[in-house]
């Protein structure tokens, strides 16, 4: 058996604070790129695994790097001098049951067709180059995926912690939103010269927000610094009518702080990302897997993208942790907000964890024990229901990133 603590969560909510800040590295950040194709190739690997050989095999494939490449920008179209590299580097099962299985090649193909999906100004034989670096994994952790075959469980393949909170507040919503609009594949239809690498970060003062976003215009859209300072102006407009959706509050938006109009120095590139000129990118240095980048809220070092969705927890957790919490505020009605703390212990089966520490904030505080049964009962519930997370993962419905 394991620990379920349920305590009363006594902090102040961040909303409720004079200062909060949320942050958001979009779709094509170098960061959330390699969040990206290592989820992606994690994705494709299951898929070959289940129909050649009816079950997922280990692999962890979690350490994706991306180098910077050079490029000249201009209107109307520069140039990339120099390709952005990828080394999909980590862990996957290569030969099973006597067949060799093409990892290399699924990892490049994986990444290519995301690529191509997600990033309408890049050339992928032109501006990108990749270096699979993926190897067999240790014996041990095979050992546990052909024991999860023989008994029906899967046994956890790490001793980690997932955490979750819920529900996201007023300026985690709008930075979420407003990102993804940004980004929406309607939104670049309109305005091919939006890139897919926008950064935003939000900070709140009291009721002030000021978001500033860094977005990577692309050069053969912009005729000029006149046409440039046009856009930015418009994408300003975009941006705030999108965050007013969210908030009553007064919203200042700044695009491109950096930007020396006077001198040209403008965020000007070639293929949407600031990959193609020097900025690097690597697994898990950007967003958690709610999307988002809080610092006021529960966090941890995990990088889920890339880890196997059948056995790794360090994956896993965090997603359940985050489940576990929205349904009890969904279906707790004095439930104001949930966070969920959750510890696997290696070899031990998933959905048994070491312990389950919940921490709720209610409108009356003091009926704690009235609702302890309900919290343990969902908790229960989506720990036993835990492989639905894992279809949905090899179906590639949950983003992580």
């Amino acid at each position: 058996m394991f620990t379920i603590a349920i305590t009363p969560l006594l902090s102040p909510p961040p909303s409720t604070a004079s200062v909060e800040m949320v942050e958001r590295k979009g779709t094509c950040h170098p960061d959330t790129l390699c969040d990206a194709l290592a989820e992606t190739i994690s994705t494709a690997l299951c898929r070959y695994y289940i129909d050649h050989f009816g079950l997922i095999l280990h692999h962890n494939v979690d350490k994706a790097l991306l180098w910077g490449g050079a490029s000249q920008p201009a209107f109307n179209g520069g140039v990339v001098l120099a390709p952005m590299e990828l080394f999909l580097a980590g862990r996957a099962t290569c030969e099973f049951m006597g067949k060799m299985i093409p990892v290399d090649e699924i990892a490049v193909e994986a990444s290519r067709h995301w690529l191509k999906q997600h990033m309408h100004a890049l050339d992928i034989d032109q501006h990108v180059k990749f270096h699979p670096l993926i190897r067999p994994g240790s014996s041990e952790l095979v050992d546990l995926y052909l024991r999860q075959k023989e008994t029906g469980v899967a046994l956890a393949n790490d001793t980690s912690c997932g955490v979750g909170y819920a529900p996201l507040d007023e300026l985690e919503k709008m930075v979420l939103g407003v990102e993804q609009y940004l980004n929406a594949a309607t939104t670049k239809e309109h305005y091919p010269e939006i890139g897919e690498d926008i950064k935003i970060m939000a900070v709140r003062e009291g009721e002030v927000i000021a978001l500033t976003i860094g977005c990577a215009f692309i050069d053969r859209h912009i005729a000029s610094i006149d046409d440039y300072r046009a856009k930015k102006q418009h994408l300003a407009s975009l941006a705030l009518d999108e965050a007013q959706r969210y908030t009553d509050k007064s919203i200042s938006i700044s695009i491109n702080a950096a930007d020396s109009i006077e001198s040209g120095s403008i965020y000007l590139t070639v293929t949407g990302t600031s990959a193609e000129a020097g900025d690097d990118g690597e697994v898990g240095r950007g967003n958690r897997s709610n999307g988002l980048i809080t610092p006021y809220r529960p966090m941890n070092m995990e990088a889920a993208a890339g880890k196997n969705p059948v056995t790794h927890v360090g994956k896993l957790y965090n997603i359940l942790a985050q489940r576990i919490c929205a349904t009890l505020v969904q279906e707790i009605p004095a439930l104001q907000e949930a966070q969920c703390y959750l510890v696997s212990r290696i070899g031990q089966p998933i959905h048994e964890p070491q312990v389950v520490d919940i921490r709720v904030r209610l409108s009356e505080p003091g009926q704690l024990n009235t609702y302890q049964r309900a919290m343990r009962e969902i908790t229960q519930q989506h720990l036993q229901q835990i492989q639905q997370i894992q279809e949905e993962l090899i179906a590639g419905s949950i983003k992580v990133y």
